[in-house]
């Protein structure tokens, strides 16, 4: 396992930086300047802006000089907050990003397991078909859909019992956890549920009602302890995809994580905010895949870590 960890870790660094590289790359041939906003401003003012962010020469020189910062771990100037750098905007908004996809994953887990196993046990009846049918809603629809649909019916009309937006309180985190979980926990239902019905038809489980064991130990001791390994695989994917996902719902909620900043810093031409955020995703993705790695084997020794 421990040469696991290694070996991606080593592998994280060149992924991580084409990554950094393209995004940086992109961003600066885009048309538009990350000064002007619109407005004139005198050819010597723009030229001392662009030499007091590293903005000024080649393209090549200044990813030179930004990947030479990037190295000791400074990732620059944010040219659209230009008294603040992009380490500070995100150790200041990733923690709350983090609070509202850490439940979001929670609620994605305990709804998806425990409805795909309720679906699983009434197979082909009626609750079955209800939960499948939510599930492919859940998955179909858009967060940019359903945020203001559960706005509308928690927050204004017919039951106002959330607030519409912010942050700062309880309730204000409950309306877009639950918008943030829904497409994951309909995923993770389907997972469990077609794992579930195959599981149900091993021998072991036969055997293990054969010995009188109570259809409840059977499913949770025995069966689900399998049925979960696609959800585990599943599992570090989502959770770089609700971090991610998470971008949609700040900006509507207007919530004060990274969501919003990044948003901003792609539609005013900041080139070291979005790289910065970029990389900083980058490197969850990759570090949420391997922890479901290792959580697999875990769970189920006869994996082979190769």
């Amino acid at each position: 396992m421990i040469a696991l960890i290694v070996r991606r870790l080593v592998q994280a660094v060149p992924v991580l930086f084409i990554v950094v590289t393209l995004t940086f790359l992109l961003v600066r041939s885009a048309p538009g300047n990350p000064f002007s906003n619109g407005k004139k401003i005198r050819p010597e003012i723009m030229a001392e802006l662009e030499k007091q962010h590293d903005l000024d020469g080649t393209i090549w020189d200044q990813y030179v000089r930004y990947m030479g910062k990037v190295a000791h771990g400074n990732l620059n100037i944010s040219t659209q907050y230009l008294d603040r750098s992009v380490n500070e905007i995100i150790a200041q908004s990733l923690p709350v990003s983090m609070t509202l996809g850490s439940l979001a994953y929670i609620l994605a887990l305990l709804l998806g397991v425990t409805f795909g196993a309720w679906s699983a046990i009434w197979h082909n009846r009626g609750p079955d078909r209800f939960l499948m049918l939510g599930a492919l809603l859940g998955i179909s629809i858009p967060s940019f859909v359903l945020a203001p649909v559960m706005v509308l019916i928690f927050a204004i009309y017919p039951f106002h019992v959330l607030p519409v937006a912010g942050w700062g309180s309880p309730d204000q985190i409950i309306l877009p956890a639950i918008c943030l979980s829904i497409p994951f926990a309909a995923t993770i239902a389907r997972l469990t549920r077609g794992s579930l019905l195959e599981v149900l038809q091993l021998d072991f489980v036969r055997t293990a009602r054969a010995k009188g064991l109570p259809e409840n130990e059977v499913l949770f001791r025995h069966a689900l302890k399998v049925a979960i390994l696609p959800v585990i695989g599943y599992s570090g994917p989502a959770a770089a995809g609700i971090l991610t996902g998470s971008i949609v719902i700040e900006t509507l909620f207007g919530i004060p994580g990274i969501g919003p900043f990044f948003v901003n810093s792609a539609l005013n031409f900041d080139p070291f905010m979005t790289s910065g955020v970029v990389l900083v995703f980058s490197s969850f993705l990759i570090f949420f895949n391997l922890a479901a790695d290792i959580l697999y084997f875990v769970v189920d020794r006869r994996v082979r870590l190769e």
